[in-house]
């Protein structure tokens, strides 16, 4: 219990006041289609709300819970997409907190009868929370006895810092079968400092994925939900030092989707994921896990992630435009 706690006192020191921030990062990527791409936002043309949650190295005791909250939708007389999305990151039990909340506006061009273009805005609040009294540095720890007492270390003057953040996304289609999208958030590099004379910047992240889907049943024309059918899937991204790559595969077969991924983080191997779903036309529900692979080892109780979306009817029966068919985990 002693060497889970040291743990986490190092990784939420290291990450609250000496380096540079990483945002959570979800396996199942295109369940939180927004969090991954802004320009995704209006990307199934009705009304859709998507429930996310995480809980990383559950293992250490009081890792890192994610939380994600989101709505889209398609508005043809202002040409594209409008969505919102909120977000909750709890690391070492509520010791460092990050919260956010989005809009999103992404503009769609139909450039041919094939081939659709979205480009987005994102704007909103970033703040992020340091809870002090939870810390436990070296200095209070009494050897041999493990007696906790007062530390010499000075608090810093600002335990919560807030600020206005923008991030911005591109998305191509073709066909409804292939997709390739690019995307930056923070791309003002927000100073995210708990001490005044430190400056601690958040770091872009910069995220490229693409794919396709293809009917095993109709061929490269299918397009219906009930074919069985593969989803090779591909994901990049990188925050400052950070680097990872993410390859896999769903497989369709309606009402089950199944997948399974590999996360390298280009340095190490990190995680093997696999992918249960339950979709129907107006739901779907998926569980992963984590395997991790790395020196962290199985010890670290992998990671747990659930996510639900809720397709709504669409307001009006005829849209300019046709979904993009990205996959739904």
């Amino acid at each position: 219990m002693r060497s889970k706690l040291a743990f986490l006192v190092i990784m939420i020191i290291l990450l609250s006041l000496s380096v540079k921030g990483q945002d959570a990062i979800y396996s199942q990527f295109y369940a939180n289609p927004l969090y991954l791409n802004p320009a995704l936002a209006g990307s199934k043309i009705c009304p859709r709300l998507t429930l996310n949650y995480r809980n990383q190295w559950p293992g250490l005791g009081k890792g890192y819970v994610s939380y994600s909250a989101a709505w889209d939708q398609q508005v043809d007389k202002i040409s594209g997409g409008v969505g919102f999305i909120a977000n909750a990151d709890v690391a070492g039990g509520g010791t460092l907190n990050t919260y956010s909340g989005n809009a999103i506006y992404s503009y769609r061009l139909q450039a041919t009868r094939k081939i659709v273009l979205n480009l987005a805005l994102e704007a909103g609040y970033l703040q992020y929370s340091l809870n002090w009294d939870k810390l436990v540095f070296e200095d209070q720890i009494v050897p041999g006895t493990g007696e906790i007492i007062p530390t010499t270390e000075q608090m810093p003057p600002n335990l919560s810092i807030g600020t206005i953040d923008f991030s911005t996304g591109f998305l191509a289609g073709y066909d409804q079968k292939i997709y390739i999208g690019a995307a930056m958030h923070h791309i003002t590099m927000p100073d995210m400092a708990f001490y005044t004379d430190n400056l601690n910047r958040l770091d872009i992240r910069f995220t490229v994925h693409a794919g396709a889907l293809f009917d095993l049943e109709e061929g490269f024309q299918g397009n219906n939900i009930e074919n069985l059918s593969v989803s090779p899937n591909i994901v990049y991204i990188q925050q400052g030092d950070f680097r990872q790559i993410n390859g896999g595969m769903y497989v369709n077969l309606y009402p089950f989707v199944a997948g399974a991924w590999y996360r390298h983080t280009i340095d190490n191997p990190d995680a093997a994921i696999l992918l249960i779903g339950f979709q129907q036309e107006k739901f779907k529900v998926g569980y992963s896990f984590d395997f991790t692979v790395s020196r962290l080892s199985m010890k670290s109780g992998g990671a747990h992630e659930i996510s639900f979306a809720w397709q709504f009817p669409c307001p009006t029966k005829e849209f300019r435009y046709k979904a993009i068919k990205c996959p739904r985990f």
